[in-house]
């Protein structure tokens, strides 16, 4: 149920994330929105067990997935933007 959770997590994340970062260098679709909020949650669980926020296997929340979300998607913005400049 963990990574159906996720998965559902993510994609809530992923789409919140764009409504808050749009732009016309950011990745696009059902499957791709999915994927940036799957990220983002590994990356705020991350950086959240990091900074002690979280204990071993807590899992960031909706929040923090969608916080991971925007640093997704602000670094993928980075890395587009150095490829067509």
């Amino acid at each position: 149920m963990g990574i159906i959770w996720t998965i559902i997590i993510g994609f809530i994340a992923g789409v919140i994330a764009k409504f808050i970062m749009p732009g016309n260098n950011e990745p696009s679709g059902f499957i791709m929105t999915t994927i940036l909020g799957i990220v983002g949650a590994f990356v705020a669980s991350y950086l959240g067990r990091a900074l002690g926020w979280y204990s071993p296997g807590e899992g960031a929340g909706l929040i923090g997935a969608v916080v991971g979300a925007i640093i997704v998607l602000f670094v993928y913005g980075l890395i587009t933007s150095r490829r067509t400049a």
